[in-house]
């Protein structure tokens, strides 16, 4: 059946509440080794895909504007978006941590409103305990609203991204 992340995060957040030191684990080919305690060396974050399922009917707070871009000059051709319903779909956090809309600082984000993505693209990234996790789109899709601000820190369930199926 193989090792879900779920249970890795719980692994890491007992291992973090307990007197242990130090684990070192290989289970069903997954290898993790857990330290705390004392000085170390900074950890480079890992990116690994987390499923997502999309929550229809999910009850949103107050959605958080996006960090201004640089504006882009519309085509004229191109009409505006319709306005965004409430009652979109919107993919969730499957965890508690840190929003990220970009790769990095410096790069673009991986969607705006508007951008058209396929199924199992990475629209965000989410940190927790030093380790990132891209969270895919849960079906072909056009990106309505990004509801919540870069580095901004969302708990499990919190609607990230609403959108409107292909």
């Amino acid at each position: 059946m193989g090792v879900k992340a779920q249970d890795i995060y719980d692994l890491m957040d007992r291992f973090e509440a307990g007197s242990a030191t130090r684990l070192k684990l290989n289970w069903d080919g997954v290898e993790l080794e857990l330290e705390k305690g004392g000085a170390t060396a900074p950890v480079a974050p890992q990116i690994m895909p987390v499923a997502v399922p999309a929550m229809p009917g999910a009850v949103a707070p107050a959605p958080v504007a996006a960090p201004a871009a640089a504006p882009a000059a519309p085509a004229p051709a191109e009409a505006a978006p319709a306005p965004v319903a409430s009652d979109a779909p919107a993919i969730t956090a499957p965890l508690v941590g840190v929003f990220y809309a970009a790769p990095a600082p410096d790069k673009d984000p991986y969607v705006q409103p508007g951008d058209h993505v396929k199924k199992g693209d990475t629209v965000c990234l989410l940190e927790a305990m030093k380790m990132m996790s891209e969270v895919e789109a849960p079906c072909d899709c056009t990106i309505e609203e990004v509801l919540v601000a870069d580095g901004e820190l969302v708990e499990f369930g919190a609607p990230l991204i609403r959108y409107r199926e292909d």
